[in-house]
């Protein structure tokens, strides 16, 4: 047999074996298989009654531990045991068998004996209506075969005989009808649990505690026979949070739907306690705190049950089951509920630590965006320029990121421009991004070099104070000549490894600034770089960005910059805030695991 064959159950299915307590507590015998009709768990029952050991056979084929002998199969070689199985599996309704011939090996000896037996297998269903499980209820009925066999084989019919045939038909008529009677507890019994591991394994696809209480609510009548179900639970403002099924009606929640931790009411004094609070009758309720008289008048409920929710002695909350009439609770009631409590409380524990720990990387990612957003100060510039400027965090991921820009004007009275990326997209890029964008600008403040030079002095200040990191970067510097009487400007760039700017001019002609990219920050303190010069008539536009607006995993990086110098010369006469906003737009259904910065620079 190959490994895969005997892999252990599934995590959703090893939810459910922690509510299988009820079925171990049955003196009926009951096996569990996947799907797959391997075996995935045996009650005590049957373990005693087979002589087995449940590790020897979790996890084997059904038909490899109990192997069927010739004299059990049909007479195309089909074992109608595994027929009916099958039919059970693919109709998702319960088969039962006639009196079965299903000889078994003795598990030490390897001596096979004659066996008879009455099979019953019944599929459990998903939220999504497809088998995952297959119960069956099994039925040692050899001795009782044997019996009416040695009966009928007789041949000397004097009167002793007539006496004992009638002896034993009534012995036979006596069986049948407890045969009768068990059967219908038996068939209760396994409803019951199918219903439990269904709602075990629909617990498991609780995401909030919305859904684990309609689950709740929803299933706990069908599976417990009651007539309305309600899960108190923890509120975020204090108190107890209380959502009751349908059928009790909505002015039952509005009236119940919040009690104070400290309440009186049973529901809350389970949940406070960790105690079952059991009120089979309304003397009872009305002993147990004299509110309980709303709860009937409102609820036309005369038993209740209140099982606490607790996990590891953290107690959660409870769970209400609720009788129209009054309710005598048998102990395989209250296992059940005990069952359906405890996978409950799991459940909720579960939801409340992955809602904590959401809660917490939304408060950092906050936190970070916030930080981040900081650092990117809005620019300050002269009358006769806007500027506009915009930063997106990366669509998935720590939302920041290392690109950056800036924009201010130096003790000289010079315009600087700079768009950057640091390596790497996370907290520790924004981290290190802060510390070349600040180290950028005390370099050029007080310094008329040019954007070559400053290129340089960044990359010799960050190996001297091992801000240790590879970046690239674009650094413009706007200048200002009088010619004729004439101020003409221009655009004085270089650039370091860095996606190049556009200019954009007032007619929509778009021109790529794409002179030869000099060497990336980071990897070469004594690497020259080389300043461009471009003129700039009024109206023009600069656009200068980071790579996460051109580059994509599924296209060179040559593609990304002509539909981005597409966009840009149809919106070639906005304004720089309109035209920030479209190349943003433009991307955004496309936006990638990679943040992005972006600067426009317009001369009115």
């Amino acid at each position: 047999m190959s490994s895969a064959a005997r892999t252990p159950p599934s995590a959703a299915l090893a939810a459910v074996l922690d509510g299988w307590r009820v079925v171990d507590a049955l003196p009926t015998a009951y096996l569990v298989m996947d799907s797959g009709l391997l075996v995935v768990h045996a009650n005590p029952a049957y373990l005693g009654m087979v002589g087995r050991r449940l590790a020897d056979i979790v996890g084997r084929p059904v038909f490899e531990v109990f192997p069927p002998s010739p004299v059990t199969l049909a007479a195309d070689g089909a074992n109608p045991v595994e027929t009916s199985f099958r039919r059970a599996l693919a109709t998702g309704e319960p088969d039962a068998m006639a009196l079965q011939k299903y000889d078994l090996a003795d598990a030490e000896t390897g001596k096979v004996a004659e066996r008879w037996w009455s099979f019953v297998s019944a599929p459990v269903l998903d939220a999504a209506g497809r088998t995952v499980l297959l119960v069956q209820r099994v039925e040692d009925v050899t001795d009782f075969v044997r019996e009416r066999e040695g009966l009928l084989a007789g041949v000397d019919r004097d009167a002793a005989w007539q006496e004992r045939a009638q002896q034993v038909e009534v012995e036979l008529f006596q069986r049948a009808q407890e045969l009768h009677v068990t059967q219908e507890a038996r068939d209760l019994a396994a409803r019951r649990v199918t219903g439990l591991a269904a709602a075990a394994l629909a617990l498991t696809s609780a995401e909030t505690v919305e859904d684990l209480e309609r689950i709740v609510v929803g299933r706990t009548p069908a599976l417990l026979g009651s007539d309305g179900g309600a899960v108190i639970s923890r509120d975020d403002d204090g108190g107890w949070r209380v959502s009751v099924s349908e059928s009790l009606g909505e002015h039952v929640q509005l009236t119940y739907g919040h009690l104070p931790h400290d309440s009186p009411m049973p529901g809350a004094r389970a949940a406070v306690t960790g105690q079952r609070v059991l009120l089979p009758t309304v003397a009872s309720g009305l002993a147990f705190t004299g509110q309980m008289a709303g709860v009937y008048a409102a609820t036309h409920r005369r038993a209740w049950a209140f099982l606490p929710l607790v996990v590891q002695d953290e107690r959660l909350g409870s769970l209400g089951v609720s009788w129209r009439e009054e309710h005598d609770f048998s102990d395989d009631e209250l296992d059940l509920m005990d069952g359906l409590a405890a996978q409950l409380a799991q459940t909720l524990k579960r939801l409340q630590v992955a809602t904590a720990q959401r809660a917490a990387a939304e408060a950092v990612e906050r936190f970070s965006e916030a930080l981040q957003r900081s650092m990117l100060t809005r620019p300050a510039l002269g009358d006769h320029l806007d500027v506009a400027v915009r930063y997106r965090p990366a669509a998935i991921g720590a939302r920041v990121g290392g690109d950056w820009y800036d924009a201010f004007v130096t003790a000289g009275g010079a315009t600087l421009l700079a768009v950057g990326d640091i390596t790497g997209h996370d907290r520790a890029a924004a981290a290190v991004m802060g510390q070349v964008r600040s180290l950028l600008r005390g370099i050029a403040f007080d310094s008329d070099d040019s954007p070559a030079h400053l290129l340089n002095r960044l990359d010799a200040a960050m190996v001297g104070l091992e801000v240790d990191t590879l970046a690239t970067a674009v650094v413009a510097r706007l200048e200002e000549h009088e010619r004729d009487g004439e101020v003409r400007r221009c655009l004085r760039w270089a650039n370091a490894g860095h996606p190049p700017p556009l200019l954009v001019r007032p007619d929509g002609e778009v021109t790529v600034l794409d002179g030869t990219p000099d060497l990336l920050l980071g990897h070469d303190p004594q690497a020259s770089r080389r300043d461009h010069l471009v003129a700039l008539g009024p109206g023009s536009s600069v656009v200068f960005y980071t790579d996460g607006l051109v580059e994509r995993r599924d296209e060179d990086l040559d593609d990304g910059i002509a539909r981005l110098v597409a966009v840009v010369a149809r919106h070639a006469g906005s304004t720089a805030e309109e035209l920030s906003d479209v190349v943003l737009d433009d991307t955004e259904a496309v936006a990638g695991d990679d943040d992005t910065a972006v600067l426009v620079l317009r001369l009115r």
